[in-house]
């Protein structure tokens, strides 16, 4: 296999130095950034191209949730988790399943918090933020120890 990042197997083969903190702090950023991405694709979708009715407009969110959730693939590999170098194929595919079992979840946790909150003004939005919290620790977690899973001395 040919790495195209000549510093690849450099940085495969050494720890994180970031610590939980950093990544955590990392994942947040990149996360945030990230849910820019899908708002601002989502946006020029429903707002320029004309994607705003049904059935257009679950395209233009799976579009925006696409190229966000691509985004954030490659932005912690590299920046967050220094496992992110091994492992191409299997790790975009675990990364793929992740993402989509995080994707339903979000969706019946936003289900469940509208069925259980009373209805106000915030109610979309209170149900919207407990979801995503949801998914995201989920993401994390997952993504930490099992998609860039850094490698134990015993595996080097």
């Amino acid at each position: 296999m040919v790495a195209t990042d000549p510093q690849a197997d450099i940085a495969a083969a050494q720890p994180s130095s970031l610590g939980l903190l950093g990544q955590l702090v990392r994942f947040a950023l990149i996360g945030g950034f990230c849910a820019l991405v899908d708002l601002g694709t989502y946006t020029l979708l429903t707002q320029v191209a004309g994607m705003a009715t049904s059935p257009w407009v679950d395209v233009a969110r799976a579009i925006s949730f696409i190229v966000g959730t691509t985004t954030a693939f490659f932005l912690n590999r590299k920046f967050t988790f220094s496992g992110g170098r091994r492992d191409g194929k299997a790790q975009i595919g675990s990364f793929v399943l992740l993402y989509t079992v995080t994707f339903f979840v979000a969706v019946g946790v936003n289900q469940l918090m509208l069925q259980v909150l009373p209805e106000s003004a915030w109610q979309h939005t209170l149900c919207w933020a407990v979801s995503q919290a949801t998914a995201t620790v989920i993401n994390f977690v997952m993504l930490k120890w099992v998609v860039f899973r850094e490698p134990s001395t015993e595996e080097n």
